[in-house]
């Protein structure tokens, strides 16, 4: 009935009224009411669009087999990059190619049959005051140390080593002996430069005065040359320096003569107490060590191992960061119950300008006269001769805090100041008991004032 009431609307008829619909009989079920509105039409069918079948599965990839070009023959191998040797060597040069050549000969030599890989490296490194040596049997000598020798040749070789040590204080100051005096005559212009050298070279200015005053008196206006300037600057060195050459005296009737060594960090104490301990040994000395620095690591092991080196009895504190100074006390009452002859004691390193630590020093000393009044008899100040002037200040500062007896210069042949020692002696005219040249024990040998001094002027 809807849908002819809206067929009707659209043709533009009047609808004829609705029909009233009779109600069913009871018992009979209502017939189905049919809907009313607009009528609900389908959606439109989507139109058909045609689907691209899938591409074909890729074929996978398979390398070509090195035997494909050329059948039944291997491809020809690559041809390893140049080395850097090979690369950098210069085809052109005919010298430095043969210099090349000659090194690898040298190698192949030196490598043997065995090739360069089980070949020992010829160098080895130089033992620093804070290495700690490989151990080697108790009482056996470090393996390659010359023992000191007092014949012809011995002293020889020690001045060969001392001018080899002094080379480079020799060639600071001798080249500028050479470049000012050319046959020229010694007037004041020239002795006023001569000063300024020997200032620059660390004599200080005490020794510098009075060296170019000994040439003002007996050489001024005459005609000088260079040869002749370097050997009368020897003699004015060895002046300055004789009345301080004096070896350290040992008392072994003390039972023991107590050498207390001390100066500031990486002097060189322990090294030095090393050298001494071998020495003394050789010598028929019982010597003994006390490991009184007990601040820097590894200080007391590496004393032991030197102790085990020298074969002498080495005297630890009981535990890390032990009192020094009741091992000192400790180690004093051992060696005078053992007969040990020579005691060397080493301290901690501490900077002359801290007096805290200078005052801890100060009791190290008090508590070894509670055992013997007189100890110890020896104060050893170890300097660095690579400081230069500032070995001044410290030898100024430790003499009056511990009351130095004697001075060992080290270092001498890593340094172009070789000549603080005449700094030294005349500024304070303490001895200077050893210089060391090197790290071996025949090394470090008492102090000689005319070696010395010609060492540094490069002259025989």
């Amino acid at each position: 009935m809807a849908l002819r009431d809206w067929i009707t609307k659209l043709r533009g008829k009047e609808a004829p009224p609705a029909e009233t619909p009779l109600s069913p009989p009871p018992g009979v079920p209502a017939p189905p009411v049919p809907p009313t509105g607009a009528p609900t039409l389908p959606p439109p069918a989507a139109p058909d669009i045609p689907v691209p079948p899938l591409p074909p599965e890729p074929v996978p990839f398979t390398p070509p087999s090195p035997l494909a070009r050329t059948g039944s023959e291997p491809a020809p191998l690559a041809e390893p990059p140049p080395s850097p040797e090979t690369e950098l060597r210069p085809r052109d040069d005919e010298a430095a190619l043969r210099e090349v050549e000659a090194r690898e000969a040298a190698e192949r030599d030196l490598a043997g049959p065995e090739g360069l890989e089980g070949a020992a490296t010829p160098f080895e490194p130089l033992p620093t005051d804070d290495a700690v040596p490989a151990p080697v049997p108790a009482g056996q000598a470090e393996a390659g140390t010359p023992e000191p020798q007092d014949g012809a040749d011995g002293r020889r070789g020690w001045f060969s080593r001392l001018r080899a040590g002094l080379s480079r204080s020799t060639a600071k100051l001798t080249e500028s002996v050479t470049s000012l005096f050319k046959k020229r005559r010694l007037d004041e212009e020239a002795l006023e430069e001569l000063e300024e050298t020997l200032i620059s070279a660390d004599l200080g200015v005490a020794a510098s005065r009075r060296i170019v005053e000994g040439f003002r008196r007996t050489r001024f206006g005459k005609e000088v040359t260079d040869e002749e300037v370097k050997a009368a600057l020897a003699e004015e060195i060895a002046a300055i320096l004789a009345p301080v050459a004096q070896p350290m005296p040992l008392d072994p009737a003390r039972a023991p003569h107590v050498v207390l060594v001390v100066g500031v960090n990486g002097t060189g104490k322990t090294t030095t107490i090393a050298k001494l301990g071998q020495q003394y040994r050789e010598q028929g000395l019982a010597t003994a060590f006390v490991a009184g620095d007990t601040f820097r690591a590894a200080a007391v092991e590496q004393l032991q191992i030197w102790g085990e080196r020298t074969g002498c009895r080495v005297h630890t504190p009981v535990k890390e960061g032990a009192d020094a100074a009741g091992l000192a006390f400790d180690a004093l009452k051992a060696a005078r119950e053992d007969g040990t002859q020579v005691l060397l004691v080493d301290t901690a390193g501490r900077l002359h300008n801290k007096s805290a630590l200078m005052e801890e020093l100060r009791k190290v000393i008090r508590v070894m006269k509670r055992v013997d009044e007189s100890a110890p008899h020896s104060v050893l100040l170890v300097l660095d001769a690579t400081t230069g002037q500032n070995a001044i200040q410290q030898c100024k500062v430790f003499g009056e805090m511990v009351n130095v007896s004697g001075l060992c210069v080290t270092k001498l042949d890593g340094s172009a100041k070789g000549g603080v020692v005449v700094a030294l002696a005349q500024e304070f005219a303490l001895p200077v008991h050893f210089v060391g040249v090197g790290e071996k024990a025949g090394d470090l040998r008492p102090f000689e004032a005319r070696d010395f001094a010609r060492g540094l002027m490069g002259l025989d």
